[in-house]
């Protein structure tokens, strides 16, 4: 069985359902209301363990009721937590997500400032019983250390690469494989156009970098070539956790050997069903699901 780790953070995502998304300020009716979990990893982490992966989920959470219900679901959806730092009167982060009735979605995150930034705790951690350590970049420290520990272990690194506003070079140059939104790409590079942003992202690693752009696909690097794996059609319900989704079906192919494209490949099929359905883990399928899906797709 692929034994996985995924570094990061865990949030509560309200989910508000409108007909279209605020463009101005006023006042809006959503249509439904909804919480679940979310986060890039701990998604990630409960894909990978949808899929057939053994999961383990390292982060930080509040002692608060929040963080109660983020460990809870996170454990109910397979996810082991026992190496989650609870902090004590703490708050949770939370997320208010407004999703229009084409699927797209508006995030507006509350990172709390509770939560302690160091990941030094995470050096008492084996991290060589996983053949790959996830991390997104929401807990730059956290990523950081769990990188460094992963490279000492030979240990596979993928990086979830969206937006932040530190500077993520430096996780970058740590990650065997790292796969950006096009605005973490954009962020990063300070350019617009995909094939100029991985060329630019390539000159901080030696590993692979790929970027994901919706509806239009993924592509990645390879040799110094531009590949593309299309995106499928689907009935697209929700894209909230799409990529989140599409990283941990990625690492799951990329720890079980298949190649870039392979992998690519397998992370779109797993993404696209996700988007058929609302909210951000409601919609993972399976590996039976994922591959049955491809087979119809070819």
């Amino acid at each position: 069985m692929i034994r996985i780790v995924c570094v990061g953070i865990a949030v509560l995502d309200r989910i508000y359902n409108v007909e279209t998304l605020p463009s101005e300020g006023g006042k809006y009716v959503a249509q439904k209301y909804s919480e679940i979990g979310g986060g890039p990893a701990a998604t990630a982490a409960v894909a990978a363990a949808k899929l057939g992966a053994q999961v383990d989920f390292i982060g930080r959470v509040g002692d608060d009721d929040t963080g109660h219900r983020l460990l809870a679901e996170l454990g109910s959806l397979g996810v082991n937590t026992r190496f989650v730092m609870r902090v004590k009167q703490a708050h949770s982060s939370q997320s208010a997500v407004l999703v229009d009735a084409q699927g797209e979605r508006m995030i507006i995150n509350y990172p709390s400032p509770d939560l302690p930034a160091t990941g030094d705790w995470l050096n008492e951690i084996d991290f060589s019983q996983w053949d790959v350590v996830l991390a997104d970049v929401r807990w730059h420290n956290g990523t950081q250390q769990a990188f460094r520990l992963a490279r000492e272990a030979g240990v596979m690194t993928v990086l979830d690469a969206d937006v932040t506003p530190q500077d993520i070079s430096e996780l970058v140059a740590l990650s065997d494989h790292a796969a950006f939104s096009a605005p973490g790409l954009r962020r990063l590079s300070g350019v617009k156009d995909a094939l100029d942003g991985l060329q630019f992202a390539q000159t901080l690693t030696n590993g692979q970098v790929y970027v994901t752009q919706g509806a239009h696909g993924c592509d990645w690097l390879e040799n110094g070539i531009l590949h593309h794996q299309p995106a499928f059609r689907v009935n697209v319900v929700d894209t909230t956790g799409a990529g989140d989704v599409f990283h941990g079906a990625l690492a799951m192919a990329l720890a079980q050997g298949e190649s870039s494209a392979e992998a690519a490949y397998f992370a779109s099929g797993v993404a696209a069903l996700k988007c058929t359905r609302p909210g951000g883990r409601a919609g993972i399928p399976d590996c039976d699901q994922t591959r049955s899906f491809l087979s119809l797709s070819v």
